[in-house]
Order: C-alpha cells, then sequence, then structure tokens
C-alpha cells in the first residue's frame, strides 16, 4: 500500500504534509498523556509486529503495493492517536532505511493507512462488537486494509488530471482510477480476509497475556 517517490504531484502531498502536520502534533500530545510506564514496551512490540508485516511487500501495476499492516490490531488495543503516529514512524522508518513507501508521499501514506485505517478500525470494532467480537476483529481488520487501500487508489487515479502537461500527458503517475480502482481494490479484498483473521488471532494472544483491557 506504500505509495513511492514521484508518483504524486506537489499539488497533492504538500498539502497532505499540512494536514499530517496537525495531527502529528496532535497525536503527538495524545501519546504523551496516554502512555504509562508498563504500556511503553507493549506498544514498541505491536509497532515492531507493524513494521515487520508492512515489509512483506508485493508490487501492484496500479502503482503500489500490497501487504498485510497489524493497524487495526494497534488502532484497537492502544486507540487511534496511539496507532497512527506509530504508523507513522514505521512508514519513515521503511521510508528512509529501505525505501519502502517515498519521503514526498509520507504523508498521504499515514494519512490513509495510519489515520484512516486506525479510525475505521477502531470505530468498526466498537459497533460490531457488542453483536460478536469475534467477527468485529475480522471486520475491523479487512475494514482497515481495504479503506486506505481505497484512498491510495484514488490519490494515485486522479493524478493525470491533476498535474499534466499542455499535451495532457501526465507529469507523474500515468494511469487513470480505472486501472488504480480495480488493480489495487481487488488484491487488497483478498489481503484484507487474512489482515482480519491475523487481527482476530493477535487480539485473542494478548488478551490472553493480559495486554487487553477489558472494557
Amino acid at each position: 500500500m506504500h505509495i513511492p517517490d514521484g508518483f504524486i504531484a506537489p499539488q497533492m502531498y504538500l498539502p497532505a504534509y499540512g494536514v499530517a502536520a496537525g495531527f502529528w502534533a496532535y497525536g503527538a500530545r495524545r501519546l504523551r498523556t496516554a502512555l504509562r510506564e508498563e504500556i511503553i514496551p507493549r506498544l514498541a512490540v505491536l509497532t515492531a509486529f507493524c513494521f515487520v508485516v508492512m515489509m512483506v511487500m508485493v508490487p501492484l501495476p496500479g502503482g503500489t503495493s500490497a501487504h498485510a499492516t497489524g493497524i487495526a490490531l494497534l488502532a484497537i488495543v492502544f486507540g487511534v492517536w496511539t496507532a497512527f503516529v506509530s504508523v507513522s514512524l514505521v512508514l519513515l522508518l521503511q521510508a528512509l532505511l529501505f525505501g519502502a513507501g517515498g519521503v514526498t508521499s509520507l504523508a498521504l501514506n499515514a494519512l490513509a493507512m495510519g489515520l484512516v485505517g486506525s479510525a475505521v478500525a477502531r470505530t468498526s470494532y466498537l459497533l460490531l462488537r457488542r453483536f460478536h467480537q469475534g467477527f468485529a476483529l475480522v471486520a475491523a481488520g479487512w475494514l482497515s486494509v481495504n479503506v486506505s487501500a481505497l484512498l491510495i487508489a484514488l490519490a494515485l487515479g486522479v493524478q493525470p488530471v491533476i498535474a499534466h502537461a499542455e499535451d495532457g500527458q501526465p507529469l507523474f503517475f500515468p494511469f487513470g482510477l480505472s486501472v488504480t480502482l480495480p488493480a489495487v481494490m481487488i488484491p487488497h479484498a483478498l489481503i484484507g480476509i487474512g489482515e482480519g483473521v491475523l487481527t482476530l488471532l493477535m487480539f485473542r494472544l494478548l488478551s490472553q497475556r493480559g495486554w487487553v483491557a477489558r472494557r
């Protein structure tokens, strides 16, 4: 789901950085008040888990990659803002150390996966768990991946419209929505199932170890 450098026009990634900067500042403040001494090692372990899971990437023809994320688990266990900050750090390290995702597209990746993905996962879990917790966990995992993937596909697909030469040739990403939507969404619809199962299994494991507060 990582967008590399050179695919997103400044008309999009500069405003994305402006939006993300405000959310990063707010998330950092929330994180400072939420963290307790016993939480820090657990957060570090799950953040490292997300780092490893997101490094297993399959390139897609739509200009991005397909992979699991672990974001739903982070959001359900620690909350949206903690997950957003943690995922943003993961994306930054992956971009700088491994070239997985771009620096110019970092804000867009962080907003799509870290913020929206976390918010969708957390909200859907809280709404659905009253009916069946297992289903709520699987749904949260699936939705977190696919809503994030949809935003990425839309961002890529509008590039030929917002950045093109006088003759209409795209200056950055060359494919429109007719390519990006199926190329990104179809694989992630399947990967989302694995993400949902992974979220369920990991949540149960963490619950058995007392890492998840009973609510």
